[in-house]
């Protein structure tokens, strides 16, 4: 039954997602996130004096912008009275900031608020090693030349050792003098010492998924992608970002589908994370990707006032954690927890929107899905969660394809599946991924008249 508190959904829009490294490079996370909340607000045509908080995801945490979503609050026009929070659960951070505001709103402290996230993955800093911090701290406080010749002596020694240590060891070893690449250690778990990667390798191993599955898998995600871009799809979620300096060229589709890609050239990629026995590649995991995305959350009395159709509801959510190590198995978790909070069953679902970290991942989450004995051993159910209809799930391609900027993709797959509930007259949909250390997060969505 319908109650005046509902939460509900009345607009969502992203930026495209690029791959790290290419046209959104040298844009900023504050920035790529002004993009999203303020088109959110002129399509919304909301009046910003109505905002009751701003709540974004980021997992970068730039030292300009520490806290993240209140620089983009004010760069998008949201008035000063109005209070943000940056929010972090890593790959679900930007879930984490729609189940933020879902309570507030709930809990009746607010009735309107902008949710979402922001990631520029291309930005992550190389960090110096402590030698080198340490020679730089004693070349900040010389006094006088003979101080300043010895900091600088001491400087360049350090500086030396890094650039040897950076040539001659591989690219994840660890040494005392060796720069650290931040992404890489925040892509390991600090808990088993493994990265995502290696977790998805994993999974492949436990549930027997041969590479061929892999790559198939892969090709889908591209196939759709590219066909969901040629016939405008995914415009309605996506608006331009202009680039900086001139801010004359602009981006306006996801830099990431392969309409060319075959299962020939897949086979090509080798293994990355276990050179020797492993089957993931780079072609078959997501790609580090820069975007954001933001959502106009209301109570549904706040919608009712204003004049809004609400396009869906969020009928529940859940998190739940999981061994780190296999971390990929995340949704199988959060997903029977937010069904019966929802008060409903797994085949209600019309569309889901999986996230897709790895291809072995994913296919996991399939075959757990569907196990009597991994839902009777591991979640203390009676039977099988649900057998996932692979045609409903990641209709427009999914994060191999499109990528995934961690603290953007939470709330970009509840974009596109309201999005798609919408257009395909579905009732229900999920919304779920995988977190890194351990976690599974879900949402449920339903359809509004």
């Amino acid at each position: 039954m319908a109650s005046d508190r509902d939460v509900v959904l009345v607009e969502g829009v992203r930026t495209p997602f690029a791959k790290a490294g290419s046209k959104l490079k040298d844009v900023h996370p504050a920035e790529l996130g002004r993009v999203a909340v303020h088109e959110l607000i002129e399509r919304s045509n909301l009046d910003v004096n109505q905002v009751d908080e701003v709540i974004m995801g980021n997992t970068g945490n730039p030292p300009d912008a520490v806290n993240i979503a209140r620089v983009i609050a004010l760069r998008a026009g949201v008035p000063l009275k109005t209070p943000a929070v940056s929010v972090h659960r890593n790959c679900a951070s930007a879930l984490e900031s729609i189940s933020t505001g879902f309570e507030r709103i709930r809990a009746g402290t607010c009735d309107t608020v902008i949710a979402g996230g922001t990631e520029a993955m291309s930005q992550m800093p190389l960090l110096m090693s402590r030698p080198f911090v340490k020679a730089f701290e004693r070349l900040s406080g010389a006094r006088n030349p003979m101080q300043i010749l010895g900091a600088l002596g001491g400087l360049l020694k350090a500086d030396l050792k890094q650039v040897v240590e950076l040539a001659t060891t591989p690219p994840m070893a660890a040494t005392a003098y060796k720069p650290r690449i931040s992404i890489v250690e925040g892509l390991t778990d600090p808990f088993v010492g493994i990265n995502m990667g290696q977790t998805a390798e994993v999974l492949a191993k436990e549930w027997n998924l041969s590479r061929e599955e892999q790559d198939a898998f892969a090709l889908v995600s591209h196939q759709r992608a590219s066909a969901a871009q040629k016939n405008g799809r995914l415009d309605e979620e996506t608006t331009p970002v202009f680039l900086p300096p001139s801010f004359k060229e602009f981006v306006n589709q996801d830099i990431g589908p392969r309409a060319e890609q075959s299962m020939e050239a897949l086979a090509k990629m080798k293994p990355f994370f276990d050179r020797k026995y492993g089957t993931i590649t780079v072609a078959n995991a997501c790609p580090i990707t820069d975007g954001a995305a933001a959502v106009l959350l209301m109570s549904r009395q706040k919608a009712r006032d204003l004049g809004y159709k609400p396009i869906a509801s969020i009928r529940g959510y859940a998190f739940a954690g999981l061994e780190p190590e296999r971390m990929g198995l995340g949704p199988v978790y959060s997903t029977p927890v937010a069904l019966k909070r929802a008060g409903i069953s797994f085949k209600d679902l019309g569309l889901i929107e999986l996230n897709e970290a790895f291809a072995a991942q994913v296919l996991a989450c399939v075959k757990a899905f569907n196990s009597d004995k991994f839902a009777q051993d591991k979640l203390g159910l009676s039977g099988k969660v649900g057998e996932v209809d692979p045609s409903r799930m990641n209709v427009n391609g999914g994060a191999i394809a499109l990528g995934h900027p961690v603290g953007a993709t939470g709330t970009r797959l509840v974009i596109t599946l309201m999005k798609e509930m919408k257009k395909r007259d579905v009732q229900f949909g999920l919304a779920t991924l995988c977190i890194g250390g351990g976690q599974g997060g879900s949402v449920i969505l339903e359809r509004e008249q």
